[in-house]
């Protein structure tokens, strides 16, 4: 902390406000109650009903509001002085009155949401950040306290900075999306034109069929693999190496090999094409096995990621409530591009290279979150320590 900034109680700067609302208000739905405050951003979201069977406090438009479990993660919000109508919260949150000529409520709003003000409570608060933040615990808690001007000019320089985090933070998710939609929109281009042309048309059932899994007859499982047990696949498998599941081999009867094309019938998402795990499969997930005479299981891989017939699907699920997953029916009777192996190969070739592509991009973009998610953090330090 800046040697030259004062360092006071919040209780010198903050009044617990103790107004209750009346019952009437809650029930009638004219003062709303806190649903929660958002912890990445510390906006208030609102209950859509007014029924509570909870102690409640009233908040008005300009008060602090602090969540007494979650303020450590950062469930501090500001309700805005634009409101013109008071809200309610539970009893687990509190409400405060900021002496405005002292301290100017949004540097205390950053401040309570630093690593600092969590290192105070864990320096402050008998049992640390787990304790229920209530006033009397929370209002004896020194903080660096500048004066008003030098407030002034930190808050205008975090939120200069925290601007330029959010709009690169919003570059590289367009930048991964963009990444990802180049294969879908590859494959869109590539059916319309086959389509105008008419070229190489075939129902997709003409060309490979669809094998259901099967559920294992004994529903002990493993978590660990040992003799005379099979990896089950299950759709979380392609997401996580965690939570793996292991069944009597003799208790299932469908396997497929990691190069085989698998689909994910149920969801949510529904439609998964996968590839690159072997074992059993059970029946949320669907096998598609092609005339090899026809199609190569890569280009089918391909295929079934038209976005047309992920619409399809997607329409067909809503028409049917989800209830049959994906329906084989659905996928033979699709109307596909089919062109001669050799094209198939040279289509494949240059997909992979493209996927290739996108592949190298994810380590460098989940590199770049991780310096993103880290500058903030970094910027309040600075800025309560005097150095910003």
């Amino acid at each position: 902390m800046n040697m030259l900034w004062q360092s006071i109680l919040l209780g010198e700067i903050l009044t617990e406000r103790q107004e209750v609302p009346s019952a009437g208000a809650l029930a009638s739905g004219e003062i709303r109650i806190v649903a929660k405050i958002s912890f990445n951003d510390g906006k208030i979201q609102l209950r859509a009903d007014g029924q509570t069977k909870t102690g409640m406090i009233l908040i008005r438009p300009g008060d602090l509001v602090i969540s007494g479990v979650n303020a450590a993660k950062g469930a501090i919000a500001v309700y805005d002085e634009g409101n013109t109508e008071p809200i309610a919260a539970t009893i687990h949150y509190g409400a405060y009155i900021p002496n405005r000529r002292r301290v100017h409520l949004k540097y205390l709003w950053w401040l309570l949401r630093s690593q600092m003000f969590r290192d105070l409570l864990l320096e402050y608060i008998p049992g640390g950040i787990k304790t229920e933040l209530k006033a009397k615990r929370f209002l004896p808690i020194p903080v660096p306290l500048p004066p008003l001007p030098e407030q002034l000019r930190i808050v205008a320089r975090i939120e200069e900075l925290a601007a330029k985090i959010h709009e690169v933070r919003t570059l590289r998710y367009q930048a991964a999306e963009e990444a990802e939609s180049l294969i879908a929109s590859c494959l869109m281009h590539m059916f319309d034109d086959a389509v105008q042309s008419q070229t190489n048309q075939t129902r997709l059932g003409d060309v490979c069929s669809f094998q259901g899994g099967s559920q294992p007859v004994k529903l002990h499982f493993a978590y660990a693999p040992r003799d005379g047990y099979v990896r089950l696949i299950q759709i979380r498998d392609y997401k996580s190496d965690d939570y793996l599941t292991f069944v009597p081999h003799d208790s299932v009867r469908k396997f497929c090999s990691s190069d085989d094309v698998m689909i994910g019938r149920y969801g949510p998402p529904i439609f998964q094409i996968l590839r690159g795990i072997e074992g059993a499969y059970n029946v949320a997930l669907m096998k598609a096995i092609p005339d090899t005479n026809r199609i190569s299981k890569e280009f089918l891989f391909y295929l079934l990621k038209e976005p047309r017939l992920f619409q399809k699907v997607e329409e067909d699920s809503q028409r049917t409530s989800g209830q049959t997953g994906v329906r084989k029916e659905l996928l033979e009777n699709h109307i596909t591009f089919v062109p001669p192996l050799p094209k198939q190969r040279s289509i494949v070739t240059y997909l992979d290279e493209l996927q290739a592509k996108v592949n190298t991009l994810k380590p460098l973009q989940e590199e770049t979150k991780a310096g993103l998610e880290a500058m903030l953090p970094s910027i309040l330090d600075k800025a309560f320590k005097g150095e910003l």
